[in-house]
């Protein structure tokens, strides 16, 4: 594999884990207070323009994610092409599919508090009630997106084991994030109350496994 295909691999990722972590963990981290729907429209409100940036940067990354697909699928399937294909689709049904429509919701929470006129039956704590509404569903799809996620990676992690390209312990890292992913979905459907905990794990996996994984395709690029 030439070490631009690596290099490529490794940037896309990067910006993906850039794009996504600043609009998940900051901006929606920051903007959307749980349980508090007059606190999180205040917010939304004033802050709309980073609001309708954290929709952008998630789109961008999902895109991106479309593309790594593919290239995962390209770098893996000399050690197992039905394995390899199987995971490039759980990752495009989990990020650039379910990811990306579940950005409506994003956006809904943000349009009913525009003051359009179609909504003027509503009055502004209903409507404040009806963007919380709205991102407790964008969370929800996050997590679907999530499982379909956390199974790519386990088959991933397979797929480095099968290789002769890339350390085992990737494959051990990834898979540690794969559990994360898993764990955080079907935790939080459920055992609701947890999902701090399930989110501190999957935060810690993730930058372990794929943080790890990004770099050393960058390292890789280098050294080859």
């Amino acid at each position: 594999m030439e070490k631009r295909f690596y290099k490529l691999t490794g940037l896309l990722y990067l910006i993906v884990i850039i794009c996504a972590g600043f609009s998940q963990g900051y901006i929606r981290g920051t903007i959307i207070i749980p349980g508090n729907a007059l606190a999180t429209a205040t917010n939304i409100l004033q802050n709309e323009s980073l609001f309708r940036l954290g929709l952008s940067l998630d789109l961008i990354a999902f895109i991106i994610d479309a593309v790594i697909s593919v290239l995962l699928y390209q770098m893996f399937k000399p050690f197992g092409k039905n394995l390899a294909m199987v995971s490039a689709a759980l990752r495009l049904i989990a990020h650039p599919a379910i990811g990306s429509l579940n950005l409506l919701n994003h956006y809904m929470a943000n349009l009913v508090l525009g003051g359009e006129s179609f909504l003027s039956t509503f009055d502004q704590a209903q409507l404040e009630s009806l963007s919380l509404l709205f991102m407790n569903a964008h969370q929800y799809g996050y997590l679907i997106a999530g499982g379909f996620f956390g199974l790519h990676l386990l088959l991933l992690s397979v797929l480095i084991y099968k290789s002769d390209t890339i350390p085992n312990i990737f494959g051990s890292f990834l898979l540690g994030s794969a559990i994360g992913y898993l764990l955080e979905t079907f935790g939080n459907f459920n055992m609701p109350g947890y999902e701090d905990y399930t989110a501190l794990i999957v935060g810690f996996a993730a930058a372990l496994g794929e943080v790890s994984f990004t770099f050393y395709l960058l390292f890789k690029s280098k050294k080859q």
